[in-house]
């Protein structure tokens, strides 16, 4: 989600893939995002006066969305660690001191964002989870798929057991019981600013707890994407139709079972104290969801789309801000107030449209610069000194024409 050393020297124009990946992950931030910041009910798959419709995308939202999208950008920070060692090395500069200040910063983000926006920020997470990256940064590529499988692995069995402790021992939660802690949290959200901070001061423990919970799925992520770049996968196989679709045809069903089962237990029509057990089957196929959809991207999507969508992902932090920020002026008494007044469904058609004017609008931006104000915050911050001007940004490389099969 955050930006990344100059497109330079070891791999001329073979980035585009990240920076595409990474602009479409940036609509499943989005979606999941904006339910959460929407109404209160989200975990609940819809309040009591719910329509159908609503319930039915916040259905779908959770099987297809929901945990994709940031194991996508998280895989993605783990071959960015690697991209930028190489680019420090290349320089000539120590890498633990630009990657502190990095970590550094990327936390003051992160903290400025969950007391300002949004509490259920994962920058601060991803600043926490990249000083245990840089201790594991020399494993062997098959050595980190190890520790990633056993912290997938390890995390579902916990949560596998305790939901099932749960589903055992406890009563559901319905969204009439619910409703007046609910009440409690709209009222606050419809107030001022003041009453706006402090609700988001009280949620942002909980949503530490969370993130810590499903930590170890994003660590595995991170070394996956550590693997992947010291093996250069998207560099051998970004442009590889036969071996992109195969990773679908093998993928594909797995994950979207797995989404199906998550989406049952969260949203219906099992009730709340499957929850965790859903989440388990989450984190045990999200991955394959995640995969598909990346490999889908990389096989469909060229050209013209190519270069809206890169941009997009070279400007990731700044759009990831702004979401919360539109999000924050539509939803809360920063402006509108929104909260709890909106469906999901058409949260989500609003979504679509916040997407699409960002995509226009980081095209524009890059046309005229290097860097989004975000990204040109946090390489300051890194390197110590503001980065040299360095003109217009020249648009990414677009995955092309689909490149033989490599002799084995």
């Amino acid at each position: 989600m955050t930006e990344e050393e100059p497109r330079r020297g070891e791999e001329p124009g073979r980035v585009g893939e990240l920076d595409v990946l990474r602009g479409f992950a940036l609509l499943g931030i989005l979606l999941v995002n904006a339910q959460m910041m929407a109404s209160p009910y989200a975990s609940l798959g819809g309040g009591p006066t719910a329509s159908g419709a609503d319930r039915a995308v916040a259905w779908a939202v959770t099987a297809l969305v929901s945990g994709k999208f940031y194991l996508l950008f998280s895989f993605l920070f783990g071959y960015g660690f690697v991209l930028q060692r190489r680019s420090a090395h290349r320089a000539g500069t120590a890498f633990a001191p630009r990657h502190l200040r990095r970590v550094l910063g990327l936390f003051g983000l992160g903290l400025l964002h969950a007391v300002l926006l949004y509490p259920g920020d994962i920058l601060m997470t991803y600043a926490a989870l990249a000083l245990a990256l840089y201790g594991l940064r020399d494993l062997a590529p098959r050595t980190a798929l190890r520790l990633a499988a056993g912290l997938v692995l390890t995390l579902t069995v916990l949560l596998l057991g305790y939901g099932l402790l749960t589903v055992a021992a406890t009563e559901p939660v319905t969204p009439a019981a619910y409703a007046p802690h609910a009440a409690r949290t709209v009222a606050a959200y419809r107030g001022s600013a003041l009453p706006v901070l402090g609700v988001h001061l009280r949620e942002l423990p909980a949503m530490l707890r969370a993130d810590l919970t499903y930590a170890p799925d994003m660590l595995a992520a991170f070394l996956a994407g550590l693997a992947a770049a010291k093996t250069r996968l998207v560099e051998r196989r970004g442009r590889d139709a036969r071996w992109l679709r195969a990773v679908i045809v093998r993928r594909l069903p797995v994950g979207l079972a797995g989404g199906v089962v998550t989406a049952c237990c969260a949203n219906g029509p099992l009730d709340s104290r499957w929850f965790l057990v859903g989440h388990a089957v989450d984190v045990l196929t999200a991955p394959a969801l995640t995969a598909s959809y990346a490999c889908g991207l990389l096989l469909l999507v060229r050209g013209r789309a190519a270069e809206v969508l890169a941009a997009a992902g070279r400007a990731a932090l700044t759009n990831y801000l702004t979401q919360s920020l539109v999000l924050a002026l539509v939803f809360t008494g920063y402006g509108l107030g929104r909260y709890d007044r909106t469906g999901t469904a058409a949260v989500t058609a609003g979504c679509l449209v916040l997407y699409g004017l960002q995509l226009a609008g980081s095209r524009a931006l890059l046309s005229r610069t290097r860097y989004g104000p975000a990204e040109l915050l946090l390489r300051t911050i890194t390197l110590a000194r503001r980065p040299a001007p360095s003109g217009c940004a020249s648009p990414a490389a677009p995955p092309g024409p689909p490149a033989p099969r490599p002799v084995p």
